[in-house]
């Protein structure tokens, strides 16, 4: 679930960067590869972000976890150094590495000092070509690993959202922990690791960005460097698929004061021509805080939680839309019955004018704030490639959540708000649910 709510700050991010503020370059090297380049030379500082596509979805059938395992083992031990040399290195150069993979994306992270900008880009193509995967490491990390699966099945939030996974993706990696299952991921072999690799990190479904200190003569070559031994084509990507979602309750019974919730109904992928409308709806009914319907009906007028939100997730593969909250388990069944009202209600597509000026005046006006620093523009560019946006999307962002009707906002309501498909799932010991 928590893994879903990031996915979801980072695509919709996104959406809110503010027009006119950087001059983005499509670079393509001399061996073919192409990025996104903001030159900003303020500073003698580079960030470099990539992405390929796929992410832990494209674990081996009956791997799961591997991906995962994988990514979190790259820099433990690689080229000429082994695991604590290779942290030394990064340490020396004062550069910084980071590795990330979730169902959609396995990301590569690189900040770096222009006078050693080079040697950096040397150590991270040991990692990204020459990873040792010793056994040692596999067995270390795996561990660590080990005890997250561990902790995940003693906490009711991780609980709910694993449950709605299943629910929504029964036969999808979607539908199951990326981390894998204790048993997944005591099966995983070093040779595994390598086979992982090549399924993921191919230059076939790879987006690249740099901003900073650095030109498009020297960029070029660099991502030659850098990237150009990677493998030319990955594993096949798995299919597009629909949740599987229907309305009710599943109670996953589990002995805690406080029930934890899960709901999610389908949703919409980012580049359907209603995304900009339910962005906006999404904003009045869970996502605004304390302005949100939903917010003002669960928690202030009856105070049957601390918070509760909902959020798009336009997976690659599948969309949804969803949401959570927690509440006493004495209270947890008005909380979910208040919810579904305010689904129902919200089908309609009704909204008032204040909600909707509301709503448009905080998206195009307090996200923006968020980006400054050449890390959060490098990883905003390569999310924009990702989701298929263009160089001129950053002028046409706020003119097409201004654009935003009322009419626009009760066409999508009616379209997708689905109270017979909102599923929830409630992890605790619920009075009055079963």
């Amino acid at each position: 679930m928590i893994r879903n709510i990031l996915r979801a700050a980072a695509a919709l991010i996104v959406l809110a960067l503010p027009a006119h503020a950087i001059d983005i370059r499509e670079v393509t090297s001399p061996g073919g590869i192409r990025a996104w380049l903001v030159e900003a030379h303020d500073i003698p500082f580079t960030a470099l972000e990539i992405r390929f596509r796929g992410g832990a979805s494209l674990d081996a059938p009956g791997k799961r976890g591997e991906i995962n395992l994988m990514t979190a083992t790259l820099e433990e031990g690689a080229g000429d150094y082994d695991s604590q040399g290779f942290a030394a290195a990064q340490e020396a150069l004062a550069a910084k590495f980071g590795f990330d993979v979730d169902d959609d994306t396995l990301a590569v992270s690189a900040r770096m000092l222009s006078e050693n900008r080079d040697k950096a880009v040397d150590l991270l193509r040991s990692a990204l070509t020459d990873p040792h995967f010793d056994q040692a490491s596999v067995d270390r990390v795996r561990g660590q690993v080990l005890s997250v699966i561990a902790s995940n099945e003693k906490d009711p939030g991780a609980i709910a959202g694993a449950a709605l996974r299943k629910i929504a993706w029964p036969d999808h990696p979607y539908g199951t922990a990326l981390d894998g299952t204790a048993e997944s991921v005591k099966a995983l072999t070093r040779e595994d690791m390598f086979d992982a690799k090549a399924r993921v990190m191919a230059r076939d479904r790879m987006v690249v960005s740099a901003v900073g200190d650095i030109t498009p003569e020297e960029l070029g070559p660099l991502l030659d460097r850098l990237l150009g031994a990677l493998p030319e084509k990955g594993a096949e990507m798995p299919p597009a698929v629909a949740p599987k979602l229907s309305g009710g309750v599943t109670v996953v019974p589990f002995d805690t004061p406080q029930s934890m919730v899960a709901f999610a109904q389908p949703g919409l992928a980012m580049d359907d021509p209603d995304f900009f409308a339910a962005y906006v709806l999404n904003q009045i009914l869970g996502a605004g805080g304390f302005s949100s319907r939903l917010m003002d009906e669960v928690r202030e007028k009856r105070g049957l939680t601390y918070g509760i939100y909902t959020y798009l997730v336009p997976k690659d593969l599948s969309a949804t839309w969803q949401g959570g909250f927690a509440s006493a388990n004495d209270k947890v069944a008005e909380a979910v019955k208040i919810t579904q009202e305010e689904w129902e209600k919200a089908a309609t597509g009704a909204v008032t004018d204040q909600e909707l000026a509301d709503a448009k005046t905080y998206l195009t006006g307090a996200y923006p704030l968020r980006f400054d620093g050449n890390a959060n523009i490098a990883d905003i560019l390569v999310g924009m490639q990702l989701n298929g946006m263009g160089v001129d999307y950053i002028n046409t962002r706020n003119a097409k959540v201004e654009a935003v009707t009322k009419d626009d906002v009760a066409r999508v309501a009616k379209r997708l708000l689905d109270p017979a498909a909102l599923r929830f799932v409630v992890v605790g010991k619920p009075v009055g649910l079963e």
